[in-house]
């Protein structure tokens, strides 16, 4: 017999579904760690901005993090962002101990951005399908981070 509660849920996530929400929450919590790793030890030219601009990638990975881990929620699902999970499964290779200059920070950071974009990407693909409403929630977070990579990335790079 199907109780009140278990009626009230509209949609429910297969297990596809929750498996590639889970990773990209575990990425977006990944991301959110190694960006305050950068941001508390970056040294060097420009520090003050790129220390800065580390806060503003960190607050768009948790927040994004925490949107995906309650729409697996909404959909019946369980979020798991214990760090024994996240460092079990994250994809993201580990940022070196100690101080980093600015612009090796620039360059590791925009990196796993763009492998957390890969990630939702891919994720996002499989998820259209199904269920499109977390589909869109996919999109718009593969947007703001693309537009971070795209904004850390330029503080090493050079016109022409």
């Amino acid at each position: 017999m199907t109780t009140h509660m278990e009626s009230a849920i509209a949609f429910r996530a297969s297990s596809r579904l929750a498996g590639n929400l889970q990773q990209v929450l575990v990425e977006l919590t990944a991301l959110h760690l190694n960006g305050k790793q950068a941001h508390w030890n970056v040294v060097g030219h420009n520090f003050r901005d790129l220390h800065l601009q580390l806060d503003e990638i960190v607050d768009a990975a948790c927040e994004a993090g925490d949107t995906i881990a309650e729409r697996m929620r909404a959909l019946d699902a369980v979020p798991d962002g214990r760090p024994q999970t996240v460092a079990a499964t994250s994809l993201l290779p580990e940022l070196p101990a100690g101080e980093q200059h600015t612009a090796v920070i620039v360059d590791l950071v925009t990196t796993q951005i763009r492998d957390v974009v890969a990630t939702l990407r891919a994720a996002h693909d499989d998820t259209d399908a199904e269920d499109p409403s977390t589909a869109d929630l996919l999109h718009a977070v593969i947007h703001q981070l693309e537009k971070q990579a795209w904004l850390l990335s330029s503080e090493n790079r050079t016109a022409g």
